[in-house]
């Protein structure tokens, strides 16, 4: 389906939020974007050469352009593209006209960046008392906790790392393995979001603006929650659980003919049922696994006999027996997700305008609401494109834009 909207036209439930984003890369950019979905206003100001994944792509073989790739569209959906050059005094001054009115400021630099640029959070909130600012970082700011490796870089693979996911992630103890997709990007960018809607709601009751810290090793370990507490009650180590969960079961992954499904049947009240479904009523009486505990302290084994019920079947066949009757699900990739009714009556694939080339395909809006739901109205912002629009609706006159311009905007702006 196609998501597009009136390009000037209000929506969503944070319609008048004005967000100005200075964030890059993956993490930052997604937990605007969270922002931009639900209808907030976030002026994505970029330097002369662009965010970061503007050259990196990927893009069609056909995209004549070559100007907004799949993973700029995917975060940066929604948003509108200031060019500033804030190591001149021409842009770093249309930076504060811009902060005068808006409701947060976020970034994502490491330590020290803004302070340097004279842009600092303290800077900022005297031209702005009731400022948000956002900030995330690989292991948090001094403001709020000052960490031995404040100024170490960090990626995703660092913070899955060191966040505590990646040890209990991995076929075996043996192996700890990095999560697919950037969750040591996403779950911070998702905890940013929420932090500074919570200090925004704050600011708009008491007129008083406040520094929001997320660490991405932070967000990860914060995730991770049942080992903080494993270490704590039961003296645990965990290490990496496999396709299966280390104290419930069945619950985890079974290979079909054709593939795998996922099964969670491990209350009395669905174990049962499951050994019926599949043809096993004897499964469902042996005294191994008669309930919750005995399952649990002879998991191996019922692991094993499952496995071997539901290798007999394909994953239609099981989602047939098995489907709206326990917990279930088949294991799909984007393929399957693209042809299954549910992503499509739940709009989670969403075709957006791409200059150069036909529409691309990228995810929808995950949060749904009733009287003001979000929506992808927009495609990924040209580099500058709302340069223009933006700073004169802040009250800077042509003259003084044409100069920030000259010194900032790329030529084809």
């Amino acid at each position: 389906m196609t998501g597009l909207t009136d390009d000037a036209a209000p929506f969503g439930a944070l319609a008048g939020m004005k967000i100005i984003d200075l964030t890059q890369m993956l993490a930052g950019p997604f937990g605007t974007m969270l922002l931009a979905d639900h209808g907030a206003t976030v002026i994505k100001v970029e330097p002369p050469v662009g965010d970061l994944t503007r050259p990196s792509g990927p893009f069609r073989d056909n995209d004549t352009r070559r100007v907004l790739g799949g993973y700029f569209q995917s975060v940066d959906r929604n948003k509108y593209s200031v060019c500033l050059d804030l190591k001149t005094e021409s842009g770093r001054e249309a930076f504060k006209l811009l902060v005068r009115d808006c409701d947060a400021v976020v970034e994502n630099f490491r330590a020290g960046v803004m302070e340097r640029l004279g842009l600092s959070y303290e800077i900022l909130r005297d031209i702005n008392p009731r400022l948000v600012y956002g900030a995330l970082r690989g292991f948090g700011d001094a403001r709020t906790g000052a960490s031995p490796y404040l100024d170490w870089p960090a990626f995703d693979v660092v913070a899955q790392a060191m966040g505590g996911i990646m040890a209990i992630t991995g076929p075996d103890q043996a192996t700890p393995t990095k999560v697919g997709p950037g969750v040591g990007d996403i779950i911070p960018g998702m905890m940013l979001g929420f932090g500074v809607l919570a200090a925004v709601y704050h600011a708009k009751m008491t007129g008083v603006g406040q520094f929001v810290d997320v660490a991405m090793t932070d967000a990860v370990l914060a995730v991770c929650e049942r080992t903080v507490w494993q270490h704590s009650v039961q003296g645990l180590v965990p290490g990496p659980e496999g396709n299966h969960h280390p104290f419930l079961c069945p619950f985890g992954i079974f290979p079909a003919k054709d593939g795998f499904v996922t099964i969670a049947a491990q209350q009395d009240v669905f174990f049962p049922s499951l050994c019926q479904l599949l043809g096993a009523e004897d499964l469902g009486t042996d005294p191994r696994f008669c309930n919750r505990d005995q399952r649990k302290t002879n998991r191996l084994a019922l692991i094993e006999q499952i496995s071997s019920l539901t290798s007999a079947f394909t994953k239609a066949e099981l989602m047939e027996r098995l489907g709206g009757k326990i917990p279930f699900g088949p294991v799909m990739n984007i393929a399957d997700v693209r042809n299954d009714d549910h992503f499509k009556v739940r709009e989670m694939l969403v075709d957006v305008d791409n200059p150069g080339t036909s529409p691309v395909t990228i995810a929808g809006v995950p949060i749904k609401m009733t009287e003001t739901p979000g929506r992808v109205a927009r495609r990924g912002p040209m580099l500058g494109e709302h340069t223009r629009k933006m700073l004169l609706d802040a009250g800077m006159a042509e003259i003084e834009i044409d100069a920030v311009m000259k010194d900032s905007v790329p030529a084809t702006f």
